[in-house]
C-alpha cells in the first residue's frame, strides 16, 4: 500500500469512471496537424490506447493507495445530492469486491485498444470504433463504482448501445440479427429490473446502497423481497446469462469482432453476477433466501447445458464454431459463478468472486486467440480449422498452438491455474449452504456441478487435439504466421495473471473475504 490522501483517492475513482467519456468525445473531435502523423487513422487509435492507458494507470494508483488491512470499508467515497425528491445521490466508492473487477476491466479495454491498432476490424470509421470503445468502458467502469441503485441502472444500461454497435457495425456474418438480439434480450430484462429498484427504494425510502446493505433487509417486507429479487434477479440473470435466459450470448459472440467478444466475456457478463453480489445479498436476504435453490438448480443445469453444447459443437463433423463454443463454455462457467452465490456462504461467494476474475482473464484470452485464428484461416469452424491446420497447430505456430492449450487447460480448472479455485470454493459454499438452505438439495447440485467440470475438461481437450495435435506434414502446405509481436504484448498479461492468481489465490481471496463476511452479515460486522 502507498499512503495517497483520501482526497486524491477520491479524484482517482471519480476520473477512472470519468474520463472514458471524455476520451470518447476527444475522439471524434479532428485530430491536431502535430498528431495525425502519416495516417490519420491510426491517430485515433492511438488516442484509444492513450486514453485507456491512462486510466488503466489510474486504477493501478487506486490499487496501489486502497487500505489492504481494511477491504470491507468503502474507500475513495464521493457522495453528493444529486435529485433530492428521490434521495438520489452521485455516490461512488470501491471495496475488497468491486475494486479487482474495477482494475480487471481497465486492463481488458487497454489490451483491447492495444490489440485494435495493429489489428482494427472491418468496419466504418476508426473514430466511432474509439468512441464507442471508450464509452463502453465509462459504462463498466461506474457499474463497479456507483452505489446508488439509480446509478447502477443507468451504468447497467449505458453499455448497450455501444455493444449494439459494435457488433451490428463491427461484427461478422449474421450481426444484425445478433446485436438486435442482444440489445432486445437486455433491454427487456432491465425494464423488470428497474421496477425492482423502485420498488426497494421506495419502500425503503432511500436508494443509497450501502445504506440498503447496512440495514439488511429490516425495513422491507418479505413480500415486498421477494418481489424485488424476482424483478431484479432476472434483469441480472439475463446479462450473467443463466439459463434458460442465455440465448442471446452465442449469436453476440459468434457475430462480434474479436474485441468485442474479449469484453463482453471478460466484462460483461460480470455486470450481472455482481449485481446479485453487490445488491440482491445484503439488500434482500430473506428474499434471496427464499429463491437461493432455485437459482442453485438454474445454475446447475446451466453447468452441465453449458458442456453438452460445447461438446456437440466439438464433435467431428458437426461444423462447430469455435467462437459458439467458448460463448457456450462461458454459460457453464457462469454456472459455477451462480452456484457460490446461491449458496449464500462466505465460502460460495468468495468463490463466485474469484471465478468472475479467473473467467474474465481466460476467457478473455481465449477469444483473443480463436480471434487470431479466424484471422489467419478465414474461419472459426472447428471442421474447416481442424483441416486446415492438419490438426498440427504445435508444429505450424508452435507460439499460438501452446497458448491456445494453456487457455484451454486453464478454463477447464487445472489446479495452479486462476480456473481452479473459483470453481472448487463455489462447490465447496454449495458442499454446506447457509443455515435454512436445504442442504441435500445442494449436494445434488454440487455433484451436478462436479460432473460438468468433467464434461468440461472433454470438450476443451477434444478441441485441444483436433486444432493442435497432429502431423504437419499430413495436412496441406499453408504457411502460418506464428504469435506476432502486438499479440504478444496484448496476451502476455492475461497470461501470466491467470498463473500468478492460481498459484497466489490470497492476494484476491485477502480482498474479497472480509468484504464478503461484512455483506453477508448486513453491515454489522
Amino acid at each position: 500500500m502507498i499512503d495517497i490522501s483520501p482526497s486524491v483517492m477520491q479524484f482517482l475513482l471519480a476520473f477512472v469512471v470519468a474520463a472514458p467519456l471524455l476520451g470518447a468525445v476527444a475522439a471524434l473531435l479532428p485530430a491536431p496537424p502535430g498528431l495525425k502523423g502519416k495516417n490519420p487513422e491510426q491517430a485515433v487509435l492511438r488516442h484509444g490506447v492513450t486514453v485507456t492507458g491512462v486510466i488503466l494507470a489510474g486504477a493501478i494508483a487506486l490499487t496501489l493507495g486502497f487500505d489492504h488491512d481494511a477491504p470491507s470499508r468503502f474507500q475513495a467515497t464521493t457522495d453528493i445530492s444529486w435529485i433530492p425528491a428521490l434521495d438520489v445521490r452521485i455516490h461512488l466508492g470501491i471495496d475488497g469486491i468491486s475494486l479487482p473487477l474495477l482494475l480487471m476491466t481497465a486492463l481488458l479495454f487497454f489490451l483491447c485498444a492495444l490489440y485494435s491498432y495493429f489489428k482494427l476490424p472491418e468496419g466504418p470509421s476508426p473514430k466511432a470504433f474509439v468512441a464507442l470503445l471508450l464509452v463502453l468502458e465509462s459504462g463498466t467502469l461506474a457499474t463497479f463504482a456507483v452505489l446508488d441503485l439509480l446509478l447502477f441502472f443507468l451504468a447497467f444500461e449505458m453499455v448497450l448501445i455501444p455493444m449494439y454497435f459494435l457488433i451490428a457495425r463491427w461484427g461478422g456474418a449474421q450481426r444484425q440479427a445478433a446485436a438486435w438480439k442482444f440489445i432486445l434480450y437486455t433491454l427487456l430484462g432491465s425494464v423488470v429490473m428497474l421496477l425492482g429498484f423502485l420498488l426497494i427504494g421506495l419502500n425503503a425510502g432511500t436508494f443509497d446502497m450501502v445504506a440498503l446493505a447496512s440495514d439488511n433487509g429490516r425495513g422491507l417486507t418479505h413480500t415486498t423481497q421477494v418481489l424485488a429479487v424476482l424483478a431484479i434477479g432476472i434483469g441480472l440473470a439475463v446479462k450473467t446469462p443463466m439459463w434458460p435466459l442465455h440465448s442471446w450470448l452465442p449469436d453476440a459472440h459468434t457475430a462480434a469482432p474479436t474485441v468485442g467478444s474479449v469484453l463482453l466475456a471478460g466484462v460483461l457478463l460480470k455486470m450481472g453476477t455482481y449485481g446479485f453480489v453487490r445488491i440482491l445479498l445484503p439488500v434482500t436476504p430473506d428474499g434471496m433466501h427464499t429463491f437461493a435453490p432455485y437459482l442453485g438448480a438454474f445454475a446447475a443445469v446451466g453447468i452441465v447445458y453449458g458442456s453438452l453444447a460445447c461438446l456437440a459443437l466439438a464433435r467431428k463433423g458437426s461444423k462447430g464454431d469455435l467462437k459458439r463454443l467458448i460463448a457456450y463454455s462461458s454459460v457453464g462457467h457462469m454456472g459455477f459463478v451462480l452456484l457460490g452465490i446461491a449458496s449464500m456462504t462466505p465460502t460460495g461467494v468468495n468463490g463466485a468472486l474469484f471465478a468472475n476474475i479467473a473467467h474474465g482473464l481466460i476467457t478473455g484470452l481465449l477469444f483473443f486467440l480463436v480471434g487470431a485464428l479466424k484471422d489467419r484461416y478465414g474461419t472459426a469452424d472447428l471442421d474447416t480449422l481442424a483441416g486446415a491446420t492438419g490438426g498440427a497447430l504445435y508444429g505450424r505456430a508452435p507460439r499460438l498452438g501452446a497458448l491456445l492449450a494453456f487457455a484451454a487447460v486453464a478454463s477447464l480448472g487445472l489446479p495452479g491455474l486462476a480456473g481452479f479455485w473459483g470453481e472448487m470454493l463455489a462447490l465447496f459454499g454449495a458442499f454446506d449452504p447457509a443455515e435454512g438452505l436445504s442442504r441435500p438439495a445442494f449436494l445434488t447440485f454440487m455433484a451436478i456441478g462436479a460432473f460438468g467440470t468433467l464434461l468440461t475438461a472433454a470438450y476443451l481437450l477434444i478441441v485441444v487435439r483436433r486444432v493442435c495435435m497432429g502431423d504437419p506434414k499430413a495436412g496441406p502446405e499453408l504457411t502460418v504466421a506464428d504469435v506476432q509481436r502486438y499479440e504478444f504484448a496484448a496476451w502476455t498479461p492475461l497470461a501470466a495473471l491467470t498463473v500468478l492468481a492460481g498459484l497466489w489465490p490470497a492476494v484476491l481471496l485477502g480482498l474479497t473475504d472480509p468484504a464478503v463476511q461484512k455483506l453477508l452479515a448486513g453491515g454489522n460486522s
